[in-house]
């Protein structure tokens, strides 16, 4: 078994052995802790001496020998070391139940922030190591490890139970869940910061736990719409960026690079999830995807369709940046100046003031328009308010262009 291959199993089987763990043991902290220390462990010993027979026997095997060492040391420093004397290793057979789901709802936890989530989601549930995670997010490996011990504390003092809450509370834990992996598909598809436009690998591990929590939740509308919105995207990959990196925007890229099978099987999944009895904001976002992905050419986009998408949305989840994408949709459809006429209309929201996306759009309405002086300026000031040098890039030639 390759090495590759190997990685990918350690992923799936790690949120399995630790939430047999802490089903059993009832501290998530320390659990979590001997669970990284067993997937280290395989990860140098599997490539060399071969997968195990039950990998995930052997993995949750280690992980209790080490969580019991750790409990029986920290027994003896407060001299109670009787009381771990009882305490047994896991045998290899472990229940085969799957508390996946159970451990998102963990991470997620309404006491910690988003970046604490995202990052205690992609260690535990997403079976990541800290530096990785602090690879993925251009932070120090230092920095990360501290942000996830304070989140595993956090959990720990708000005394949290092992279990899926009822009712009401479900579905807003739910939210919470699923808003964090669309933070982490985001930073995937769209870096934030550095030198590359995307990241495949974070995008792609949002896509297999989402797929993980869709497996168990198959008739949740949002959870498919989700799903459905995450393919339809991540199957423009191969045609967002040239050869050497640089941006290509959507209605300018090659159709035919789509991955028709992310597309087929994201049309499908928003099909199923616009037929149930409720709309939320993923599924109508994956109904807009999904309207793009129908277009060959970007000339054929049935934008009426597109700019009534967002109408909804903007009535039900109301947020500026869905007003910015409603802005570009009416552009298409009535001219480029009633898109700057609404979003003149966003011109006082604090949460998009110098934002570069406004900025952006509305230079490029301008150069719609003939304004090639407005649009230059607007182009260069977007490129100084982004972090990510790929979007950087392709601003400044935008600039160049209209000044030529």
């Amino acid at each position: 078994m390759t090495a590759p291959v190997i990685e990918g199993l350690l992923r799936e089987l790690t949120p399995q052995v630790l939430g047999a763990l802490v089903r059993r043991h009832g501290q998530f902290e320390g659990c979590e802790d001997a669970v990284q220390e067993a997937v280290l462990a395989a990860a140098v010993q599997w490539p060399a001496e071969g997968v195990p027979d039950n990998p995930r026997g052997w993995l949750s095997t280690v992980a209790s020998r080490r969580l019991i060492d750790q409990m029986r040391s920290d027994h003896a420093r407060r001299e109670r070391e009787s009381v771990t004397a009882a305490v047994e290793v896991l045998p290899q057979d472990v229940p085969d139940t799957d508390d996946t789901l159970v451990l998102l709802f963990l991470c997620c936890h309404p006491t910690l922030t988003a970046a604490s989530q995202v990052a205690l989601t992609l260690r535990a549930v997403g079976g990541l190591t800290t530096a990785e995670i602090a690879r993925a997010f251009l932070v120090p490996e230092a920095t990360m490890a501290a942000r996830i011990s304070r989140a595993k504390q956090r959990i720990k003092a708000a005394g949290s139970s092992f279990g899926l809450p009822d009712g009401a509370e479900l579905q807003e834990r739910l939210l919470v869940v699923l808003h964090v992996l669309y933070l982490i598909f985001n930073e995937g598809y769209t870096a934030s910061s550095g030198s590359e436009l995307h990241r495949a690998d974070l995008a792609k591990e949002a896509i297999r736990l989402t797929r993980m929590v869709h497996a168990q939740l198959p008739g949740d509308g949002e959870v498919t719409g989700l799903l459905a919105l995450m393919l339809l995207t991540h199957a423009r990959r191969e045609a967002r960026t040239t050869p050497a990196g640089d941006l290509v925007p959507l209605d300018e890229q090659d159709r035919t690079k789509w991955d028709r099978g992310l597309v087929d099987e994201g049309v499908e999944l928003i099909k199923a999830a616009l037929a149930g009895p409720a709309l939320g904001p993923y599924q109508l976002q994956a109904a807009i995807a999904a309207t793009h992905a129908d277009a060959a050419t970007a000339a054929e986009t049935d934008w009426p369709q597109v700019h009534a998408l967002y109408l909804i949305l903007e009535r039900i989840a109301p947020n500026p940046m869905v007003t910015l994408n409603r802005a570009i949709a009416l552009a298409e459809i009535e001219g480029p100046e009633a898109g700057l006429a609404l979003l003149s209309t966003l011109d006082g929201d604090e949460r998009l003031a110098g934002h570069h996306r406004l900025l952006s759009v509305r230079a490029h309405l301008l150069e719609k328009t003939g304004d090639r002086a407005g649009a230059y300026e607007h182009y260069r000031r977007a490129a100084k308010a982004t972090a990510s040098m790929a979007e950087q890039r392709y601003l400044e030639s935008r600039a160049s262009r209209v000044r030529a």
